[in-house]
């Protein structure tokens, strides 16, 4: 993949080829910071402005996926929390499958949320877990821009710290 600088044009890839195992680890490290910068938007930015309280989604989904009995109070939340780094990972992996196959900056943070927020939405509602002919536009605008910040965060944090191609 070629991209413009300020020079001419390069090989996005530079003169190495990156093996994907490498790339998908520094994702997924990328992905799991990404859910922190979520979680800390969440928290500090959308939450409060919202008055929406702790979403359980993540702890739903392991619950359907994987065979665990409920947990409740605190095991509930623990689950809730391992369950929503682990699928900010899988997030982070997707980028990294994305940059190996060349794809760096804006564009492969468009790609991949488009991919992955797609499949979410679709795999969720097939499961049950989600409704979103019923959301409201609240709900629509809440969902996207928590998760867009959440890939935005995972990309900076791969481009600028993890990056093989640095």
């Amino acid at each position: 993949m070629w991209v413009m600088t300020a020079s001419g044009y390069k090989d996005a890839m530079g003169p190495h080829q990156f093996s994907l195992t490498p790339t998908l680890g520094r994702g997924l490290l990328a992905g799991l910071a990404g859910t922190v910068a979520m979680t800390a938007f969440q928290r500090l930015v959308e939450m409060p402005l919202t008055g929406r309280g702790d979403s359980y989604a993540p702890a739903d989904f392991a619950q359907e996926v994987l065979p665990i009995r409920p947990p409740v109070g605190q095991r509930r939340r623990w689950l809730n929390e391992v369950a929503h780094l682990s699928l900010g990972g899988m997030w982070g992996a997707a980028y990294g499958v994305a940059a190996t196959a060349g794809l760096r900056g804006q564009k492969a943070v468009n790609v991949v949320f488009a991919a992955v927020y797609t499949g979410d939405v679709v795999l969720n509602t097939a499961l049950g877990l989600y409704e979103p002919t019923n959301w409201t536009a609240q709900n629509w605008v809440v969902d996207v821009v928590d998760k867009y910040v959440q890939a935005l965060a995972t990309g900076l944090i791969f481009n600028h710290l993890l990056d093989p191609a640095r």
